[in-house]
């Protein structure tokens, strides 16, 4: 299926992981992109030929390494888009793939008991140091069964999350979207048919260590995009969020212990892998047909059956 050429594609974060994959997706079927990225300039040379990769194509890429929560960099990044579009453009895709928020913890870390791993060594009359250090190698070399006995990163001890990081990162993460549909709404470059999509994870009903501001701005999104979903929707813009099991980004790896949090989702996976960013493009262009114009205002997960799996390998 190829897109109509005058229909454009806007990603919010399209450097790497879930942004940067759907950008190759929706370029590879005939869709333009406008893609705002924050990134340093030695990062460029690694970032750049991915663009000129999805221009070989045919489609128009428009790339701005700015500031995507600026509301006068929004007016100018549209500004350019709107030009580029020309008369018969529209913005028939909108992705938020924002990756920027506050991982501190909300008090003083309770530091586990690691007497399992006391009470092996004692009886395999072993150094528990000694043994730490090989269930950790394991752990890193893809045995996830030791996850749990695995040394865990520790946290800053001095410090911890503030209202102020709260607020940015819901407004980074979440309600920074509603700004974006709002102005390319009152524009009126929308496609008569658009899609609007943001992204939530595990983290929006579990709690994970570090992960409350985060958590917050997901929630958060989730919300908007209902609004968005039952306000716009009269005006032909639907709005989902997608669920991706835990995958492998730049963004995660930000996370304490992430490698943890992979080893878990890998044992419960029911195929035995990572959700992988091209899972989430396929949905995103998928639910971009006109086929899905039905789905609106809903949260879809894409993990392979990761959500509900009981069962560890």
């Amino acid at each position: 299926m190829v897109f109509p050429e005058n229909n454009w594609a806007l990603i919010l974060g399209g450097s790497s992981g879930f942004g940067l994959a759907t950008a190759h997706k929706l370029a590879r079927h005939g869709m333009n992109l406008a893609i705002l990225h924050r990134d340093r300039r030695g990062a460029m040379k690694r970032i750049e030929p991915e663009f000129e990769s999805m221009r070989a194509l045919g489609v128009q890429v428009r790339a701005f390494n700015s500031d995507a929560l600026s509301s006068d960099i929004r007016s100018r990044v549209l500004d350019e888009v709107h030009d580029a579009m020309g008369c018969d453009g529209r913005i028939k895709v909108v992705l938020h793939s924002i990756a920027f928020g506050n991982l501190k913890l909300a008090v003083k870390e309770f530091q586990a008991d690691h007497s399992a791993v006391t009470a092996l060594a004692e009886q395999l009359q072993l150094k528990q140091s000694e043994l730490q250090a090989t269930i950790d190698e394991l752990l890193a070399e893809g045995h996830d069964a030791y996850q749990l006995l695995s040394t865990s990163t520790r946290f800053s001890e001095s410090l911890f999350l503030e209202e102020e990081d709260l607020a940015r990162t819901i407004h980074a993460m979440g309600t920074s979207l509603l700004g974006w549909v709002q102005e390319i709404f009152n524009r009126g470059i929308f496609a008569d048919d658009a899609r609007v999509f943001g992204l939530t994870s595990e983290g929006n009903t579990v709690a994970w260590k570090g992960y409350a501001a985060v958590a917050a701005a997901k929630v958060a999104l989730e919300s908007i995009a209902r609004s968005i979903a039952v306000e716009f929707g009269p005006y032909g813009i639907r709005c989902n969020v997608l669920q991706a099991g835990v995958t492998d980004t730049p963004a995660l790896r930000l996370i304490h212990n992430y490698d943890k949090l992979m080893a878990d989702a890998k044992s419960r996976n029911p195929f035995g892998r990572l959700t992988v960013p091209d899972d989430v493009a396929n949905m995103v262009y998928l639910l971009s047909l006109d086929e899905a114009a039905w789905v609106n205002g809903d949260v879809i997960r894409i993990d392979g059956g990761e959500h509900v799996s009981g069962v560890r390998r």
